[in-house]
This record gives C-alpha cells, sequence and structure tokens, in this order.
C-alpha cells in the first residue's frame, strides 16, 4: 500500500516545481508519500496529512521526525472527507495528493477541487490499478470505482488530465 522510490521522487519533484506551499494528502499510510512531499516543501510550507489509522500513521510521524520535516506536517486521524468538509470554507490547497479507499476518490476529487487554486494540481494514485480498469469482466467495488474516476477525470471541463504509466498509474489533474 506504500508508494514506490519513483512516485515518491515524482512527488517531490511536483511539489518543488510547482512552488506549492500547501498540500493535502488524502490516505497516510506509513508516510513515504508526506514525507517525499514534505521534502519538497519550502520551510513554510505546510502538508495535511488525513488518514484513519493511528497504528500506521504513527511509524509516518517518527520517520518524519527522523527526516525532519514534522514541522511541516499536521496529521488529522478520521475520515478524509470529514476532514475536508471540516475545514475552514477559506483554506486553499495548491496541491493535493489522493492514495486512500478506491470508492471515494470522486468524493475526494468534488471536496478538493473548491479548496484547489486555479493551475492546482492533484495527483491521484492506483489509477491503472494492474490494467484491471481495462478489462470489463473485473466488477470488484474498487476496480469499477477507479474506472469511474478515470472516466470523470477526463472528461471534467474543469480538469486538464494526463495518466502517467508510473507504478500503478498515477493521474494528473490540474485545475483550470
Amino acid at each position: 500500500m506504500q508508494i514506490g522510490a519513483d512516485q515518491g521522487a515524482l512527488l517531490e519533484l511536483l511539489v518543488r516545481a510547482t512552488g506549492a506551499r500547501r498540500i493535502v494528502e488524502i490516505g497516510t499510510f506509513t508516510g513515504h508519500s508526506a514525507l517525499c512531499m514534505a521534502r519538497g516543501l519550502s520551510d513554510d510550507g505546510r502538508l495535511l496529512c488525513c488518514d484513519v489509522s493511528e497504528e500506521w500513521t504513527a511509524i509516518a510521524r517518527r520517520a518524519w521526525e527522523r527526516a525532519g520535516v514534522a514541522h511541516k506536517i499536521e496529521l488529522r486521524i478520521g475520515p478524509a472527507a470529514d476532514t475536508l468538509r471540516a475545514l475552514p470554507e477559506q483554506q486553499q490547497f495548491d496541491f493535493a495528493f489522493v492514495d486512500a479507499d478506491k470508492p471515494s476518490y470522486l468524493t475526494y476529487l468534488e471536496l478538493l477541487l473548491p479548496r484547489l487554486h486555479q493551475d492546482g494540481l492533484i495527483a491521484v494514485d492506483n489509477t491503472l490499478w494492474d490494467g484491471r480498469v481495462l478489462d470489463d469482466t473485473v466488477t470488484d467495488a474498487d476496480t469499477v470505482a477507479i474506472r469511474a474516476f478515470n472516466d470523470a477525470a477526463a472528461t471534467d471541463a474543469r480538469l486538464q488530465s494526463v495518466m502517467l504509466p508510473i507504478a500503478d498509474g498515477v493521474t494528473l489533474l490540474r485545475k483550470r
């Protein structure tokens, strides 16, 4: 469930290249993706991590401390959709990374878009889903949800999108 080194390098590069100062991550697990993004942030940048597991994110907290980036990261435990809905309306993000429960991908997109600056980026993991998204005989809930997300993202006039064949697929979405 953890991103690979190539994805981590991509996330850090995107954060640095875009000059993102405010980031939100949906799905933190053991914190590798957050660590990579935090490394790309300037010292005054902030990363809000949303996850439901205190157990797994405890590993993340230790890694962030050891790497010297913990001061840039705020972790909130609870359903990410609830966390996003509870944020002040004016809170905006430059960059978002989504790697959580697949059936909620469309919900996360709709909650993130109003909070994303124009030209802000959303990176979404697992959008190739081991190729299962192309196999119509595969009908489990995660695959169906990712298919629906991919279709929606590709046709949404609010977004410019590109799917990268890195790891299990990373889709980049730019808010127009």
